[in-house]
C-alpha cells in the first residue's frame, strides 16, 4: 500500500454468491459513496457474479461539511469555463496535481479488490462521475496491469500534456456527457476523447442532448452494455 488509509465505503456483493470481477463506483465533488451506490443494483442485473463498490473519497468536502472530495475545486469557475471554452486545458491541467496526489488511494483500493476476491485486473472496471471521472482517468492508464474498462459520466481529463508520456496501460473507455451541463461543460469530455483516442486507448462518447450535471436512464444502459462487454 501506498497509502496509510485505505478508503471505504458502500458495498454490494455479488447477487449469485460468486464474485468473478469487481465495479469500483467513483463519486463527484462534495458527495460520498452512497451517491453512486445506487447505481449498483441496476447494473447487477446483467452482471450477476459482479461486486459492487463505492469507496468515499479521502477528504472532507471544502464546499460541503458532509461530503467527501478527492482533490479541490477552489479555483473552479465553471460559468468562466463556458463563456471561454478556449481556457478549458489550461484550467484542467491546474487541477492535475490535486488528482495525481489521490490517484494512490484509487490504486491502493483497486489493489484491495483484486487482492479480496482474487481476481486480475482485467477483471475490474472503474465508473466514475464528474470528479470521480477524473479520477478514474487519472489513474486506470497508469497503471501496468490494464483493467477492463472506464466508464466516465460528465468529467474530464487532467494534465493532458503529461498523459502520453505517463500510460501504461490503454482499457477501453466509453464516455457520457450532458450538452447542457452547467457544472463540467461537455467540452470537457470532447478533449478528453481526443486527447484518449491520439494516444491510442479506445474511447466513445455519448452526448445526452439537453442533459445536464446528472446520470439519465440511457447513460446506464449505455454503461451496463460496456461493462457486460467487458466483464463476462
Amino acid at each position: 500500500m501506498s497509502t496509510e488509509t485505505l478508503l471505504s465505503g458502500p458495498t454490494l456483493p455479488a447477487a449469485s454468491g460468486t464474485t468473478k470481477s469487481v465495479v469500483i463506483l467513483l463519486h463527484g465533488y462534495g458527495a460520498d459513496g452512497n451517491d453512486l451506490i445506487g447505481l449498483a443494483p441496476h447494473l447487477a442485473r446483467k452482471l450477476p457474479d459482479t461486486a459492487f463498490y463505492s469507496p468515499n473519497a479521502p477528504y472532507p468536502c471544502e464546499m460541503s461539511p458532509f461530503g467527501r472530495q478527492w482533490f479541490s475545486l477552489a479555483e473552479y469557475d465553471p460559468e468562466f469555463l463556458r463563456r471561454a471554452p478556449e481556457t478549458m486545458s489550461g484550467a484542467l491541467k491546474a487541477m492535475a496535481q490535486g488528482a495525481a496526489k489521490s490517484a494512490a488511494y484509487v490504486d491502493d483500493f483497486i489493489d484491495h479488490v483484486m487482492e479480496t476476491h482474487g481476481v486480475t485486473a482485467d477483471r475490474v472496471a472503474l465508473l466514475g462521475f464528474s470528479q470521480g471521472t477524473m479520477m478514474a482517468f487519472q489513474s486506470a492508464p497508469r497503471r501496468q496491469d490494464q483493467i477492463a474498462g472506464v466508464i466516465g459520466f460528465s468529467g474530464a481529463l487532467l494534465g493532458e500534456d503529461a498523459f502520453a508520456a505517463e500510460i501504461k496501460s490503454r482499457p477501453p473507455m466509453v464516455l457520457v456527457h450532458g450538452t447542457a451541463d452547467p457544472v463540467v461543460p461537455i467540452e470537457a469530455s470532447r478533449l478528453a476523447k481526443e486527447t484518449l483516442s491520439a494516444n491510442g486507448i479506445d474511447v466513445a462518447l455519448h452526448e445526452r442532448a439537453g442533459l445536464q450535471h446528472g446520470i439519465d436512464e440511457e447513460g446506464i444502459d449505455l454503461a451496463t452494455s460496456f461493462l457486460t462487454r467487458h466483464l463476462t
